[in-house]
């Protein structure tokens, strides 16, 4: 597979990266932030509830693509903008389905980036698959692979011969299967903290996060719930990684594939209606955004559960371990309860502490009738 970039992408300056994570500060105390809104490209005319102006000449096996390798192309999206600014950019978004079903991107960067660096990396950003090619069913309907237990591999069901391995279908591979690309709308913001336009964008990353898939992606018509159908369609013969069951669909063998496999059927959220191809990680995060470590968060966490057990009366002081000595446990040591006693205890302290956390937070509440007005959603789009 080739490493050069391809001719029909504009090329991008490069610098080496820093190792700092703000931008540049500006009149001595200024340090604005971004936010950004990445598309998918277009695959047709659509009308304002998403659904196409015209499905025959939809484009659905690009939008299934697209969704299935959206997030590589937001890997990629990063690390070219990094490349390009010089400083490890620090992010948190969210990645939400459109009217018309087809992912985007909703992110906040610290610190200042121009509006032509963002349209720049963005046009200049894609995603090559360098899977075997997928165009066309070798199987369908009841004519599909068989499990041999002899070779311990996929055949096919009329000649007996088993299907081309993974590896020597990628060995064999000339050009990618697929290019992820962004669409030309990009949005771009420059915004202040401690603004209203800041709570206003903080409700844009944080409304869905509650949400359901299927909650934000809702059908209210038959127009719309065809155009679902059409994209799961054409979602459910799209191969989603090596290991997908899909393949087998297409006369290659999958990775990790067995007898218990069943050719076209894989479990993953790709192929899911409630999903439509949406990625597992709907929020992501870099590793530096807040400044801290795992145990820094996992500590903050502790206070705040302390801190509202507390508000109730209900204190939990922390215990000191510095003097406990943790060891493995040897076989038959007869000091050992058993394990029965050990699994009630902790669904007994568990329960316990669940309930005093719902106490705390019944008492948090509001009187009925008032509702607690924050940042984020009476100001959310």
């Amino acid at each position: 597979r080739s490493t050069k970039r391809r001719q029909d992408a504009p090329d991008l300056p490069t610098r080496k990266v820093a190792k700092t994570t703000v931008g540049r500060e500006f009149a001595g105390r200024f340090r604005p932030s971004m936010f950004v809104t990445l598309t998918c490209d277009t695959y047709g005319r659509v009308r304002e509830d998403g659904t196409p102006v015209d499905s025959g000449s939809y484009d659905y096996r690009r939008a299934a693509r697209d969704a299935v390798h959206f997030s590589s192309l937001v890997d990629r999206w990063w690390q070219n903008l990094r490349r390009v600014v010089g400083w490890d950019v620090q992010y948190f978004a969210t990645v939400e389905p459109q009217k018309r079903a087809a992912p985007h991107l909703h992110t906040a960067i610290r610190g200042a980036i121009s509006h032509e660096v963002i349209r720049l990396v963005t046009a200049a950003t894609y995603h090559q698959v360098w899977w075997p090619n997928h165009d066309r069913l070798v199987y369908d309907g009841d004519q599909i692979p068989v499990w041999d237990f002899r070779t311990g591999s996929f055949v096919d069901p009329d000649t007996g011969r088993p299907l081309t391995g993974w590896y020597q279908a990628v060995e064999e591979v000339e050009e990618p299967a697929h290019v992820v690309r962004f669409g030309r709308q990009v949005h771009s913001k420059g915004i202040l903290g401690d603004t209203e336009e800041a709570g206003r964008h903080i409700g844009y990353l944080t409304k869905y996060l509650t949400k359901s898939t299927g909650e934000v992606v809702e059908a209210t018509s038959i127009r719309q719930r065809d155009h679902h159908d059409r994209l799961h369609a054409e979602l459910s013969i799209t191969p989603c990684s090596p290991r997908c069951a899909v393949w087998l669909l297409y006369g290659i063998q999958p990775l990790g594939a067995n007898a218990k496999t069943t050719p076209g059927r894989c479990k993953g959220r790709a192929h899911r209606r409630s999903t439509l191809g949406l990625p597992g990680r709907r929020v992501l995060v870099s590793r530096k955004w807040s400044g801290k470590s795992l145990a820094d968060h996992k500590a903050d966490r502790k206070r705040f559960v302390r801190d509202m057990l507390a508000s109730v009366g209900i204190h939990k002081p922390e215990r000191d371990t510095t003097r406990l000595i943790w060891r493995k446990v040897a076989p038959g040591d007869q000091q050992v309860p058993p394990r029965a006693h050990l699994l009630m205890r902790a669904i007994a302290e568990r329960i316990t502490w669940r309930a005093e956390y719902d106490r705390a937070l019944l008492a948090a509440q509001p009187p009925p009738g008032q509702h607690p007005q924050t940042s984020a959603t009476p100001l959310a789009a």
